[in-house]
């Protein structure tokens, strides 16, 4: 049988958790992953790792976003196969950002195609 929207959504939350926990050591926040038509927004709090965050606190800005954006470039082929291991269809595109100050990850995901749910009709569409 096939899973629900939701179903997914908490699959997709918990399968990226333990992936930054894993390949960062960061025990992130909360997430936040809601699909809207062929698109999926996530939101992650706590993203940041302790070592960023030091460098950020001893004022070197630059360098903790320079090693988030290097840290990204590892993270997210990561994120996209898992995400397309979970939902089984291509993804067209992933863009995130991460504010190293806030410690905020948002994440959108263009996909080709909607998954296959047990309750499509609960995808919000877009106009």
């Amino acid at each position: 049988m096939e899973p629900t929207i939701g179903q997914l959504e908490r699959e997709i939350s918990n399968r990226i958790r333990s992936l930054y926990n894993a390949k960062l050591g960061q025990r992130i926040g909360r997430i936040i992953c809601h699909f809207f038509d062929t698109q999926l927004a996530i939101t992650i709090e706590n993203s940041v790792t302790l070592a960023e965050q030091t460098i950020l606190r001893s004022g070197n800005k630059i360098l903790a976003e320079k090693i988030r954006l290097d840290l990204d470039k590892i993270i997210k082929p990561l994120i996209q196969e898992t995400i397309e291991e979970v939902i089984n269809k291509p993804v067209i595109e992933l863009m995130s950002y991460t504010s190293v100050t806030s410690g905020r990850t948002a994440i959108i995901v263009i996909l080709e195609q909607l998954p296959v749910v047990r309750n499509p009709r609960a995808i919000p569409k877009t106009n």
